[in-house]
Formats: C-alpha cells, structure tokens, sequence
C-alpha cells in the first residue's frame, strides 16, 4: 500500500499525488474544492477528505472502484451525488457526518456491501421508502438529524446490529423493526415517542435499548421481561 497523510498541515490547495497511492489522508486541512483528477487514482482504497471546507465534489467519483472507506464528514456538503452509489467496492465505511444534508439519495441504497455508514447531524427529514438494497449493513447511524418517521423497509436490514436514532422527531415506529433479528442496540434516544411496537419483543439478541429523554413514552408491560432476559434497558 501507498499511503500519503497529509492531515493537519493547513492546506488551502489540493497537493499533487504520487502515482500508485492507495490510502490519501487529507483530514482536518482547509480545502475548499477537489479537483477531477483526484478520481484518475482508481487505485485508491482509502479516501478520508474529513474536517474541510468542502460543499461540493466534481462528477466522475464512481471510477474509484477500489475504494472500501470514504470519509466526507465534518464539510459543508448540502447534497452529495448518487453516484456514491456505484462505489462497488465501498466495502466498510462511508461517513458523511456534520454536513448540511438535506436528502438521502435512493441511489446510494444500491451500496449492497457497506458495513457500516454514519449520516448524523445533517438535515434529513426523511429516508428513501426501500433500504432493502443495504444487505450487508452493520451499523446505521441516524442521529442528530430531523426524520419524523421511518420506512416500514427499515426491517429489511437483516445484517443490522446496531442502529442510531437519537434526537430526531421520531413520533412512533414501524412494526417492520421487530425483524432486525440480528439486533444488538437501539438508540431511541431524545424523540417524540409515545409507544414502541410490540414486534420489538421479538429481538431476542437485543441487548441495549435506551429509551430516556422520550418525554410522553408510554411504557409497554413486556419491557421488564426484556430487562429480566437479560437486555439492559435505559429510560
């Protein structure tokens, strides 16, 4: 592997790149623009573009085919393209965090190998209505943006163990979530939740649910049978 790490020196201009590099480090620098030949790198396997002053990206990103982690959080993206989703090799992490995130490309639930991806404190109001296309997702992370309902497609996440929904406007839950059977941890955290759906009884292996700072929550008497299974429950 070549790697090049250029976190933390101040750059306000992209650097030129070495033939071959494979993992490119541009964290916490003050870029404001990525030029197009970044994307002639289609060897590159590891892109973090973190903690910049970026707002938009030029076409042609999907030719870094090889890419497993891309990391584009802590920027001033409005909108991302749905390109990303033609990254086929985008394999472990896409973090697009602490942007201005308004909406969540349909295009990008053609990602049927990602892992893990972190989309928090944005703007989103909403999901696209089928997520079946995220197979393989591990770990969803929702907090801190402004969704006030999710797809009833959110149960088809068969590989999901953890997922993340602190402080949205969440004001009730779809049946589908009692079908994530690979649960390990629900973050229901600061929301507008009255009652939970009973299907939620049925995730055996969950072993976190925190429900505190739901104000007008409704406790549901199978709650302490999950407590006394085992699974610790937060209020």
């Amino acid at each position: 592997m070549t790697s090049l790490d250029l976190s933390g020196q101040g750059l306000t201009s992209f650097p030129s790149l070495p033939a071959g590099v494979t993992r490119l480090d541009l964290y916490r620098n003050s870029l404001s623009s990525v030029p197009a030949s970044l994307w002639e790198h289609t060897g590159l396997e590891v892109l973090n573009l973190a903690t910049n002053r970026l707002s938009s990206l030029p076409p042609g990103i999907s030719a870094l085919k090889s890419v497993h982690t891309l990391d584009l959080a802590h920027n001033e993206f409005g909108s991302l393209p749905d390109e990303l989703g033609e990254l086929a090799g985008l394999t472990e992490y896409l973090y697009v965090s602490d942007n201005r995130l308004t909406a969540f490309p349909p295009a990008w639930c053609r990602l049927g190998t990602l892992k893990y991806l972190g989309c928090t404190d944005n703007r989103l109001t909403e999901l696209p209505s089928d997520l079946s296309g995220f197979s393989s997702l591990r770990e969803l992370r929702l907090y801190r943006n402004a969704l006030t309902a999710l797809p009833e497609s959110i149960g088809t996440l068969g590989a999901l163990r953890e997922l993340h929904l602190r402080g949205n406007r969440l004001a009730a839950l779809p049946a589908s979530i009692g079908s994530l059977g690979e649960l390990r941890q629900l973050d229901l955290r600061e929301n507008l939740l009255v009652s939970l759906p009973a299907s939620i009884a049925r995730l055996s292996k969950l072993d976190k649910l925190d429900l505190r700072w739901n104000k007008h929550l409704r406790e549901p008497a199978w709650l302490r049978d999950f407590e006394e299974a085992g699974c610790m429950v937060l209020r």
